[in-house]
């Protein structure tokens, strides 16, 4: 999920001396676009070395964490029940894992250190912007997913605070959730989304791995000791239809994606070997799929397929120690939604200035007013939105769809054009092995997020 964590520079995982210290790799790629110099484009020049193989670990798991947990207990009722859900998670797992060495090996050969510079570079300008645009609509729609979460769980809270009867409406304007929800945004995100630099993010990343445990301890412990009013609804034992199967992908690809900020994750490493690459993120993926698969098989053996699609929103008001997990899960997303919106803005700010041919650093002042305007601009869309899209799980089927872009559409595509242009170098059946792989990728995320789009589309028109 990672969403958290999309395209960080090492500074801002704590490693740096200096923690205000700006995201460089944030920054769009290609503004300027003169070529590196032989020092910048040097696999061993300055800036890699820093990260153990331990840390590496640490932070791929930090980034594919966070608040799409809340949801796999939903995709396995959806997927038909705990077989289904750990085959399909199982399968996916292979997919995912072979994406995020791809992208390695393809930074490797290109010398560059971002996910969408990697696409520009091996896929050329109209894959690397279309990727850039996809970038900025799937921040843009989690940072929408993210307002409404802090409204699902801020309604838990306020009931209980309020002694209001579960299910009851709020009978106050102040406790309303679209007054909840809008004075939260404005007193803690909006602050938090205009600075230039985001050197906090290390605290954000703290909050988010001890939110997602403890989230995760406490739906384990929940259903081995439940509480006497929580009864499960029918345990699904096998799916409706491969339909049914098919529509649980979104979900595991918006908590699985970790692969924007992977690029740079591997480039920050001590030896940035492809080979110690893959035991890194084989190993992140195996710890993010047993808290995946213990949050998403417990919460669905609880509540059965009546758990909500958030699967806190299930529990009782009055649990406290469900409460606290809402509150963790409220200090998590208050403090990833700025890293989110930092990383749109600043692909819409590497567009801008492409488009206008000026160089990054032109006009300090205008600079300003653009960070302004365009801060301003997303926050009150993503607020509108989310005060009007109440549904967090249509919110998470879209923005997986884009998920399953990164995952598979565009690694699919760089390994298609690396070995394009290996073509005369290597084997003809090792050529076409990985061809082969790659167009299966490309089919498969183009599938999944054809299938989301139209699913997002066509129930809303039925509707």
């Amino acid at each position: 999920m990672a969403q958290v964590s999309i395209n960080n520079d090492l500074g801002e995982w704590g490693l740096s001396t200096d923690s205000g210290e700006r995201a460089r790799l944030l920054q769009s790629p290609c503004v300027d676009t003169a070529p590196k110099s032989e020092g910048e484009a040097s696999p061993e020049g300055l800036g890699r070395g820093t990260t153990s193989t331990i840390g590496a670990i640490f932070i791929v798991v930090n980034a594919c964490l966070g608040a799409g947990l809340l949801n796999f207990p939903a995709a396995f009722s959806t997927a038909g029940g705990v077989a289904a859900g750990i085959t399909l998670q199982m399968g996916m797992l292979v997919f995912i894992i072979s994406g995020l060495v791809i992208l390695a090996y393809c930074s490797q050969a290109s010398n560059e250190r971002t996910y969408q510079e990697v696409v520009w570079a091996v896929c050329g300008k109209l894959t690397g912007v279309l990727c850039e645009v996809t970038i900025a609509i799937y921040t843009f729609g989690t940072c929408i997913a993210f307002l409404i979460i802090i409204g699902d769980q801020q309604d838990k809270i306020i009931a209980v605070m309020a002694k209001e009867p579960e299910g009851a409406g709020s009978s106050s304007w102040y406790t309303d959730r679209k007054f909840t929800i809008s004075l939260t945004a404005f007193l803690f995100i909006l602050p938090l989304s205009i600075p230039r630099e985001i050197g906090f993010q290390k605290y954000a990343s703290f909050l988010s791995v001890v939110g997602t445990w403890y989230v995760t301890a406490i739906i384990i412990i929940k259903y081995i000791w439940p509480d006497k009013e929580m009864t499960p609804g029918d345990i699904l034992t096998r799916p409706a239809s491969w339909v049914a199967v098919f529509n649980a992908m979104p979900t595991i690809c918006f908590g699985f994606q970790c692969h924007v900020s992977s690029v740079p994750v591997f480039n920050s490493m001590r030896q940035p070997k492809v080979k110690t690459w893959g035991g890194v993120v084989t190993a992140a993926m195996v710890i993010a799929l047993a808290v995946y698969m213990g949050t998403g098989i417990c919460g669905f053996l609880t509540f059965g397929a009546a758990v909500d699609p958030d699967v806190l929103l299930s529990y009782p008001s009055e649990d406290m120690a469900v409460a606290v997990a809402r509150a963790f899960i409220i200090l998590s997303v208050l403090t990833s939604y700025p890293i989110l919106h930092f990383c749109g803005r600043a692909v819409i700010e590497g567009l801008w200035l492409r488009y206008q041919g000026m160089p990054v650093e032109e006009d300090v002042g205008r600079e300003r007013r653009r960070r302004m305007l365009q801060t301003l601009v997303w926050f009150l869309l993503t607020l509108l939105l989310a005060l009007f899209i109440p549904d967090i799980g249509k919110v998470i089927s879209v923005i997986g769809g884009l998920a399953a872009c990164f995952i598979f559409v565009f690694p699919g595509l760089c390994l298609i054009q690396a070995k394009l242009s290996e073509m005369e170098e290597v084997k003809p059946a090792s050529w076409w092995a990985l061809v082969s792989y790659g167009v299966l990728l490309v089919t498969l995320g183009a599938f999944i997020f054809g299938q989301t789009t139209a699913n997002a589309i066509f129930v809303d028109l039925l509707a």
